[in-house]
């Protein structure tokens, strides 16, 4: 008896180091992870080597690490590393980003334009790049517009050959668009042959993002009207996270943007499936 009372406790001593000796490496994990979200967000960028030589840890487990921190939104996953994910600042107005990067705009624009076909049914959504798409609109062309954008619905008024179909609902100022819980409905109700929007942040692992709330539920109704969903968006919006996911990438079908958007996420990008289109 007295045997076996030695060997049980014997036994439970055993199992309490175990116990610690997890508990430990699960610290030592959650503090590595830290550091090398600090080190990524000071640096802009590391390597697997680096990190499996600073950390005294395999490549494996760094690339781990990366996988998790990655799935957090803490960091951007590379091909060999990391990058610092850029969080997107609140959006100005539309009225001050009017002149941003009006070249890239333009040629966005243009691209985007010489895919919409006579006679075709489309939706045009809000934004600066979206807007630069009409000004390349043939004058004799015939169309059928769906919008919730005001700058769009002035630019198209005076059309007599495009049949122009507004969507209601709560204006958002900065905007001037069509948003909220009766521009959803209302955009239901439609079918389009094309869908061109723009969107405020884009990145290959957390998707489209936005931080207004009422038009991310509208673009998410939006992305469900036609079999193609092309998105216009200049390098600005590339590699960058905002609070409210409204769709994965694959969402959409093909990307306008232009050079100045890294190839390592056009190349990601393609490989989601996306055709992408640089100008």
């Amino acid at each position: 008896m007295f045997i076996y009372a030695k060997l049980y406790i014997g036994n439970d001593q055993m199992i309490n180091n175990q116990s610690e000796s997890g508990r430990n490496a699960t610290l030592l994990k959650v503090e590595r992870q830290m550091r090398i979200r600090k080190l990524v967000e000071e640096k802009g960028r590391a390597t697997v080597p680096e990190l499996s030589k600073m950390f005294i840890v395999s490549e494996a487990t760094i690339r781990r690490d990366l996988e998790e921190l990655d799935g957090r939104g803490w960091i951007r996953r590379t091909h060999g590393g990391a990058i610092r994910l850029e969080r997107a600042a609140k959006e100005p107005p539309m009225i001050h980003r009017i002149s941003e990067e009006q070249d890239a705009k333009a040629r966005i624009g243009h691209e985007a334009a010489k895919m919409i076909q006579d006679s075709e049914t489309i939706f045009l959504g809000s934004g600066t790049t979206v807007l630069e798409v009409v000004r390349y609109l043939p004058e004799d062309i015939q169309l059928t517009v769906i919008t919730n954008s005001l700058p769009i619905i002035n630019e198209l008024a005076d059309r007599d050959k495009v049949e122009l179909i507004v969507i209601g609902g709560m204006l958002r100022q900065s905007e001037l668009s069509m948003v909220g819980h009766i521009a959803e409905q209302a955009v239901r109700e439609f079918r389009a042959d094309r869908v061109f929007m723009g969107m405020r942040a884009i990145d290959a692992s957390h998707g489209f993002t936005n931080d207004f709330l009422p038009e991310t539920m509208t673009d998410r109704a939006i992305l469900n009207i036609a079999p193609q969903i092309i998105i216009v968006a200049d390098h600005t919006k590339f590699g960058r996270l905002s609070s409210v996911l409204v769709a994965p990438v694959t969402a959409a079908h093909v990307i306008i943007t232009d050079k100045e958007t890294p190839q390592e996420i056009a190349s990601e990008l393609e490989e989601l499936g996306l055709e992408i289109r640089v100008v």
